[in-house]
């Protein structure tokens, strides 16, 4: 059996619920200073993240009530599944940004930019985004382009 998932800290952003959390972390524009606050048990685990200008954040979507496996998006007319979409309500609630890293405000708090989730939400993971691994320059983006030649394993 797996371990138990542990939080290594919280996330503070000045939206209070689901409702208020931009769509997704580039928005609004110009994006809030939110902190990433480390319990002290794990701060340690921060040394070397000094010169890094973006991490990814991985966190407990604590305050999604129902799993959904298909919904339409509120910019769309079609229903997509939610494994196609970066929508909350996930069977395993987890989210993932990818976030400006601002630096440090003391030892366990880390000042980021462009995260998109409740105030107080658990952290799970921090890891350094790296380019030359994260990026693929030619990756596509499915329905969400409109433009984009579809993938021959398209499901209906």
């Amino acid at each position: 059996m797996p371990p138990a998932l542990t939080f290594i800290g919280s996330l503070h952003t000045p939206w209070r619920t689901t409702a208020e959390c931009p769509r997704n972390g580039r928005q609004p524009d110009p994006a809030p200073v939110c902190t990433v606050k480390v319990l002290a048990e794990y701060a340690e685990g921060l040394r070397g993240l000094d010169g890094f200008s973006h991490l990814i954040l991985v966190y407990w979507l604590d305050r999604v009530a129902t799993p959904k496996l298909t919904f339409t998006p509120p910019f769309d007319s079609e229903p997509r599944g939610v494994f196609s979409s970066r929508a909350p309500f996930r069977p395993n609630p987890i989210g993932l940004s990818v976030v400006a890293f601002d630096g440090f405000d003391g030892q366990d708090t880390l000042k980021v930019r462009f995260l998109d989730c409740v105030d107080g939400t658990g952290l799970l993971d921090i890891k350094p985004y790296l380019p030359t691994t994260d990026s693929e320059p030619a990756a596509t983006m499915g329905w969400l382009d409109p433009h984009a030649t579809r993938n021959a394993n398209t499901r209906t």
